[in-house]
């Protein structure tokens, strides 16, 4: 059972008892967002990221979801990405063609990965040409306040240190206005070399899950939520997530929200 509530740009924090239950929960509200989306478009598209975002996501694939998601409507990209080989431990796309998609029915021809066989600059300007094409014909929606992309989901997991995707603080990235996607050569995370979506980018998308989880995570949860300040704040890129025009909702355990001070409505979820 979660708890929900409104918290400043914070559409929904939904904080629950165990990883089991946000699991299910997690499942359920992408589930419900590929039928809307399917429904009033005729696509889902859904950008990833790695961690333990993908094993969470794994109840996607056991009944119900295996049969009545329409699989064949989704559309994958990855929010970032490591430039490393696809089969090297290191890679998103391996984690999660690991753990879910070799185990659901989406259509290899809707799964765009980074091309491991460029250099990380150039791989960066190839998948925001091929995000592009994709908008042109509105697979991918496009956002009426600034010509971004729209997609329909993109799913990010909190780190340590308060960054988001590829986007850590304090990095010239956080800066990126006019690319969609950007690269860095840097990272303060193994490997270096990583390509991320810009978060004109992720702030575009037309629903975002913010996932934390483990007591490790919750002094930074509390600083994101909790700490109110002035302009953005580079140190903590997380806080600079905040959707133009679609809906925030933070998925976290019980140990991950145990420092907020925020007051949480004990009542019923809301629904999409």
């Amino acid at each position: 059972m979660a708890a929900s509530g409104d918290v400043k740009n914070i559409n929904e924090l939904r904080i629950f008892e165990s990883l089991d239950d946000l699991a299910t929960d997690l499942v359920e509200y992408i589930a419900q967002l590929s039928e809307v989306s399917v429904r009033e478009r005729g696509f889902f598209t859904i950008a990833l990221t790695g961690g333990s975002l993908i094993s969470l996501m794994g109840k996607l694939s056991e009944a119900p979801y295996n049969k009545t998601v329409d699989w064949t409507k989704w559309y994958v990209f990855w929010a970032d990405e490591r430039a490393v080989a696809k089969n090297h431990i290191d890679s998103n796309y391996k984690l999660t063609k690991d753990g879910f998609l070799s185990k659901v029915s989406v259509l290899n021809s809707h799964i765009y990965s980074i091309n491991e066989n460029l250099t990380v600059e150039q791989a960066a300007r190839e998948y925001e040409f091929m995000i592009r094409q994709l908008v042109k014909v509105r697979t991918i929606d496009v956002s009426e306040s600034n010509d971004c992309p729209k997609f329909d989901l993109i799913l990010l997991e909190l780190g340590s240190d308060g960054h988001v995707a590829s986007l850590f603080p304090h990095h010239i990235s956080l800066q990126r206005k006019e690319d969609w996607v950007t690269y860095i050569t840097d990272s303060p995370e193994p490997p270096p070399e990583r390509i991320t979506f810009t978060l004109p980018v992720i702030n575009s998308a037309s629903n975002i899950v913010m996932l934390a989880v483990g007591d490790e995570k919750a002094m930074v949860v509390k600083q994101v939520i909790d700490h109110i300040t002035d302009g953005l704040d580079v140190s903590l890129p997380a806080k600079m997530v905040s959707p133009n025009e679609g809906k925030l909702v933070w998925f976290l355990d019980k140990p991950s929200a145990s420092f907020l001070n925020a007051k949480i409505d004990e009542s019923k979820q809301d629904e999409i």
